[in-house]
This record gives C-alpha cells, sequence and structure tokens, in this order.
C-alpha cells in the first residue's frame, strides 16, 4: 500500500491532463457554457472512476493510453451527474468539492445546459477510444449510455427523489445505489477491461468487482455524511438526514453500516483473485476506500 498514494497522485495529474485536452477550451464560443463545463471538472475530486478504468485496464494487461479516452469519459459523465443533482429541484445543495455549486456560481439556466453540455460531452469523447479484436467503438458507445440510462444512472435519481420523506428498508436501497452509484463505478472498471481486449470472463470478474465496490463506496459515503464535517467532505456534511433521506446508517445503523461496508469490499476482492498480481492495485483501491477518512 505504500506505493498507492504516489501512484494515485501521478495519475490524478495524467487524468486532469487528459481531460485538458478533451474538453473545449474556455474561449470557445459561447464562452460562457465552457466556463462552466471546465469549472465543474476541474473543482476537484479524486477522480475514482477514470483511476479504476485505468487500474482495470492494467489488470487485464492493456495499458494507459488506450484506457484514457472512456476514463475521462466516466468522469465526465459523475460530473454531469453532480452538477444536475446538486440542482435546487434535485438534491438542492450549495456546496461541491469545496466550492459553490455550479448553479449558485453560473445560474440555474446554465447549470441545467451545463450537464447537458457535458453529457454530450461523454460520446465525443468515448467515440475516440482504441477498438480491440473484442470490442469496437459501437460497443464502448453502448457500455456507457446505458450505464448513463433510464434503467441505470437516471433511473436511480427518480428512486432517490421518490424515496425521499419515505421509510425505505435495506432493500430499496439497494435499488438506488445500484443505478446511482454502483453502475457508473462498474462501467468505469469495465470499459478499462474492454480497452485491454478482456475476455468475457475477466470481463465478468471486473462487473461483479466493480458492483460490490460501487455499494460498498455508497455505504461508506452514508457514514461519513454523519460522521464528517461540511469543511472535510467538500459538501454539505448531514444534509441527507435534514431531508429526511434514508441511508444506510439511518436504517441499520452506523456500526452495522461499517460491517456491511467491509463485507461487500471482500466480496469486491474475492473478484479479483484470477486476475493475480495485475489485480493488485484495484485490491489497494478497494482496501483504501474501505479505510477512508475523508
Amino acid at each position: 500500500m505504500d506505493d498507492l498514494k504516489p501512484w494515485l497522485k501521478e495519475t490524478q495529474k495524467t487524468v486532469d491532463s487528459a481531460l485538458g485536452k478533451f474538453l473545449p477550451r474556455e474561449s470557445s464560443r459561447p464562452q460562457t457554457i465552457h466556463k462552466a463545463m471546465r469549472y465543474s471538472i476541474f473543482a476537484g475530486g479524486k477522480r475514482l472512476r477514470p483511476i479504476l478504468t485505468l487500474a482495470a485496464a492494467e489488470a487485464c494487461g492493456g495499458d494507459m493510453e488506450s484506457a484514457l479516452a472512456p476514463a475521462c469519459a466516466t468522469e465526465i459523465m459523475h460530473t454531469y451527474s453532480l452538477v444536475h443533482d446538486d440542482l435546487p429541484c434535485m438534491d438542492d445543495d450549495d456546496l461541491r468539492r469545496g466550492r459553490p455549486t455550479s448553479h449558485k456560481v453560473f445560474g440555474e439556466g446554465m447549470a441545467v445546459l451545463t450537464g447537458d453540455a457535458l453529457l454530450t460531452q461523454v460520446f465525443i469523447v468515448i467515440a475516440q477510444t482504441p477498438v480491440t479484436k473484442r470490442y469496437s467503438v459501437k460497443d464502448y458507445v453502448r457500455e456507457i449510455a446505458e450505464t448513463g440510462g433510464s434503467k441505470k444512472l437516471i433511473g436511480g435519481q427518480v428512486l432517490d427523489l421518490e424515496g425521499e420523506g419515505k421509510k425505505l428498508n435495506k432493500k430499496d436501497l439497494v435499488r438506488i445505489h445500484e443505478a446511482k452509484t454502483a453502475a457508473l463505478l462498474t462501467c468505469a472498471v469495465r470499459l478499462g477491461g474492454m480497452t485491454a481486449n478482456a475476455t468475457p470472463v475477466k470481463l465478468k470478474a471486473l462487473t461483479s468487482f466493480g458492483y460490490n465496490l460501487g455499494l460498498a463506496f455508497q455505504v461508506i459515503d452514508d457514514i461519513l455524511d454523519v460522521t464528517q464535517t461540511t469543511e472535510i467532505l467538500g459538501k454539505t456534511a448531514g444534509k441527507d438526514e435534514a431531508v429526511e433521506k434514508s441511508t444506510y446508517p439511518a436504517i441499520i445503523g452506523l456500526e452495522q453500516s461499517r460491517k456491511e461496508a467491509a463485507r461487500l469490499t471482500k466480496k469486491a476482492l474475492s473478484a479479483l483473485e484470477q486476475f493475480g498480481k495485475k489485480g493488485q492495485r484495484l485490491e489497494q483501491i478497494a482496501r483504501y476506500l474501505l479505510d477512508r477518512e475523508y
């Protein structure tokens, strides 16, 4: 684990550099929308999804260069979802990654258009992914399009909105987070494997890893929302409880939530066994996320 943090820092820099090239320049007309797009993309964040894409490519014997386009596409999709989630008509948040949210800086109308523009940019970027013997551009586009659609990412937000103020059970909560959080993390690792021409068996293993890691990540997020401060989180702490949103700590308690995160992480790690040493980076990331404090 000693080499993980330096690797994460270097990989973040690589992703940021690539994102800078994949996005329109601020000087491109109309400048406001391009400034708003870059504002949200470069507001911070650990770049978890693109990092997982690159680590998955490595686990399957691929290279970082081939996986950069889908890695950036997952980050752009994630950012678009945050811009829209933060809107007053959605989760209504004023802070994201330690900075004022897009609609607080550029106005609600421009924030809606910023999210729309970022989502469109996803497909411009993913289409630049090199093909392999097993996977074509059509496969990459379909993978990320289905992830962002009404049955996954958007569907999860629908369930989340409909669940506010209601007492959900654990099964209901899992349905939300399968779609809203786990789907994009699963997509990230699958795309990485696909750029490395992963076999169906390896792609299935990455799917299991991403799904369980995604659910574990959300449990940990719910825990942090009630145990950490706004300054540490970079977003409004205690927001879920304030809007009566069902979370893992609210439904099963804090201690059981910690056990659930550990259980899901263990399941994610078991999916990596067939990758041997090549899966070490994915394993390190999973363990790091379980132990994260911010």
